[in-house]
């Protein structure tokens, strides 16, 4: 399975380290600094193979044969890249988010379907051995009828990150501290609680990061249409460092606290059926991309969707728009949403 990489910049390394493990043949890697690609295969290791260099992907796509291209870029050019993946027939794996706007998404899902090509969205927590219990669990009803629950990325950035690349803090290319540090506890949360939302109410500050464009700390409230509640606190205000990404799960017979580095732990497991026990409830080896990688080529080998399709993307891509969206206009958000981007917050603070 002949397979590229688009932009060599800081999760690359987790893309072919993948790609590498999954047994995929590495023919391309593609940037717009050439001197990033030659560091980028010494870095890992990349020398013994034989990869051409490319730094534009519409080249690659032209002169490569290609079954999988993972899309590592900045966020701002994640969409318009896929789609010209699409567009060449190539599957892809899309690194977080899918997209900034809802209408970049929906077209992404749109042209994948026209021309039969697989579209897999990067959220590789959910292949946690922790989430997946707690999933299954809440899937064969152990936890009864779900209260409620909440969602937790209390982190640190400081001035020094965002230098290190201007896009980042931006609204056209990065889209804020819930798209890019919180996304995956927020994929994760919405896909447990139910994935249908009625509504979103939301405060959004940025608090002390006055070099960046976007918020910096956001607190929400999310109604689900299965009844339950849940709140959503994302920020990179925490000093002196990280301190936590946590999520919590409240049912009638059963609560769950996922924790660790990347929920990839379950700290709290209290069901009224006792016998009910999680196979190994924390994960000893974090696989990550490597499972995205592995799933996306049996996806493609037996021509099935991927388990993280565009259209979980999408949701995840939704509800932070929503909360934007809640905070900037000062009233509650219905879901589903039609039309959204990034960019409509430029100016907010």
């Amino acid at each position: 399975m002949n397979y590229a990489l688009i932009g060599c910049g800081r999760i690359s390394s987790n893309h072919i380290k993948a790609a590498i493990e999954n047994g995929l043949e590495i023919s391309a890697l593609c940037d717009i600094n050439e001197t990033i690609i030659d560091n980028f295969i010494t870095a890992n290791g990349l020398d013994k193979f034989s990869i051409k260099k490319y730094t534009n992907h519409k080249e690659m796509l032209y002169k490569e044969k290609l079954d999988l291209i993972s899309i590592a870029a900045k966020s701002g050019l994640h969409a318009e890249i896929a789609l010209d993946c699409i567009d060449a027939g190539v599957n892809i794996i899309v690194e977080k988010p899918l997209a900034l706007s809802l209408e970049e998404a929906d077209e992404i899902i749109k042209r994948s379907e026209k021309m039969n090509v697989k579209v897999c969205c990067c959220h590789q927590n959910r292949f946690n051995k922790s989430v997946q219990n707690v999933y299954k669990a809440i899937s064969e009803g152990k936890f009864g009828k779900l209260s409620h629950g909440t969602v937790h990325v209390r982190w640190n950035r400081n001035e020094d990150y965002y230098k290190q690349a201007p896009w980042r803090g931006t609204w056209a290319e990065d889209g804020g501290t819930l798209m890019n540090q919180c996304i995956h506890s927020i994929d994760i949360f919405r896909w447990m609680m139910g994935g249908e939302i009625d509504e979103v109410f939301a405060y959004t500050k940025n608090q002390f990061h006055d070099y960046i464009e976007t918020e910096d700390v956001a607190l929400a409230v999310v109604k689900f249409k299965n009844g339950a509640i849940g709140t959503i606190e994302g920020t990179v205000n925490v000093y002196p460092s990280n301190l936590e990404e946590t999520l919590y799960i409240f049912g009638r017979t059963g609560t769950a606290k996922l924790g660790g580095k990347s929920l990839n732990a379950i700290d709290i497991w209290k069901f009224e059926d006792e016998k009910f026990i999680a196979n190994d409830l924390s994960d000893t080896k974090h696989t990550g991309h490597t499972a995205v990688f592995k799933d996306m080529k049996d996806a493609i080998e037996n021509n099935r969707a991927p388990f993280i399709d565009a259209k979980a993307g999408r949701d995840a891509l939704e509800l932070i728009l929503a909360i934007h969206k809640s905070s900037k206009e000062g009233r509650a958000i219905k879901l589903p949403l039609s039309e959204c981007k990034s960019k409509y917050f430029i100016g907010m603070f």
